[in-house]
């Protein structure tokens, strides 16, 4: 579906974890994003670990979230989701970020109102445990 204020149709809004430790920072993954060489970053929005909701890229442009799916989605991300010291996928998030990642999928969701909710893992053929919880499951009351 299509806002008013973006001109790309909207399927998808999926929730990823950063695969990183919970130290990570947005310079962090800014700087990981250009080593990759991408364009754009991976995320339309990264919640921090204080719960903080940051843009990274205009709802209008393109991320890189998950491939082949990107044309029509918008990606949200939390800082973490890797155990920091077994290194381990994990559902690290915290109270703040809980809180924060369900309030911004609600306001898309508001703004996409037939865009699906969805975790990375959740897309066919995708092999990774992100958002390292079921978030299908978790925000299925969105999805009605």
């Amino acid at each position: 579906m299509k806002s008013s204020t973006n001109p790309r149709t909207i399927n998808y809004i999926v929730v990823h974890c950063t695969a990183g430790r919970t130290t990570q920072t947005l310079a962090d993954l800014r700087r990981e994003f250009r080593q990759k060489g991408w364009q754009a970053p991976g995320y339309h929005y990264v919640v921090t670990r204080d719960g903080h909701v940051e843009r990274l890229l205009g709802e209008d442009k393109v991320a890189n979230g998950v491939k082949g799916h990107n044309h029509d989605a918008i990606h949200i991300a939390y800082i973490g989701g890797i155990n920091d010291r077994t290194l381990q996928p994990e559902d690290n998030r915290t109270p703040y970020q809980k809180r924060a990642l369900a309030d911004q999928l609600r306001l898309l969701h508001l703004i996409y109102p037939r865009a699906v909710i969805q975790g990375h893992r959740d897309f066919a053929g995708v092999k990774k445990a992100c958002p390292c919880f079921d978030a299908k499951r978790e925000y299925s009351y969105l999805n009605r």
